[in-house]
């Protein structure tokens, strides 16, 4: 049997069955919702499909005793210096801008250890210098020219040179003397100033 003979019998049939108009607005309920589906097709899958949990099967213990249940491990925490040196890696290998980010973690985390700042995710770089400097004030120059640099490179995209890393730099000092308690080395007259493009 021919396709186009296959076909005039299947429509012969479906019009014997079901009225022609009613088939053509089935077919193009049918494919409107295909079209529908397909363009919008990720928002109506579920973001996450439920999973059912997995079971262990249980070890045999040849010695008799009850296994300790176990304790999760705690998370490593970074050491401040191996951040340091991450920086300053990356400084050399001629990755500023990574090398800007790097040296903004370590400010986040000597504001973090001093309970100044509860860094939460979502907050932006704006908001945390906004929060240190109500808290201490004499935190708020450094912290406000280093989040400019790392606005400039990172939001506005602008090319990322030694001279910002180098400044950068300079505000992590200062933020580490202000935060110490000790008076601050004489810094470049516009150390806390805005970056020249």
């Amino acid at each position: 049997m021919s396709l186009s003979r296959w076909w005039t019998e299947t429509t012969a049939a479906l019009g014997d069955h079901v009225p022609l108009p009613l088939a053509l607005l089935l077919l193009v309920l049918a494919t409107t919702l295909a079209a529908t589906g397909w363009y919008t097709f990720p928002a109506w899958l579920p973001r996450r499909l439920p999973r059912l949990p997995r079971r262990r099967p249980a070890r045999p213990n040849p010695g008799g005793t009850t296994p300790a249940p176990a304790t999760p491990a705690p998370k490593p925490d970074i050491p401040l210096a191996t951040t340091l040196t991450v920086a300053d890696r990356l400084a050399a290998e001629g990755r500023h801008g990574e090398a800007i980010r790097e040296r903004l973690r370590v400010m986040l985390h000597d504001l973090a250890d001093r309970d100044l700042v509860r860094v939460r995710p979502g907050m932006t770089v704006t908001e945390v210098v906004a929060v240190a400097t109500a808290r201490r004030p004499p935190a708020g120059p450094p912290l406000a020219a280093a989040a400019t640099i790392f606005s400039e490179v990172w939001y506005a995209q602008r090319p990322a040179t030694a001279e910002h890393d180098h400044r950068m730099r300079e505000h992590a000092v200062r933020l580490r003397h202000v935060l110490a308690d000790e008076p601050a080395a004489d810094s470049p007259p516009d150390a806390a100033g805005t970056v020249t493009p």
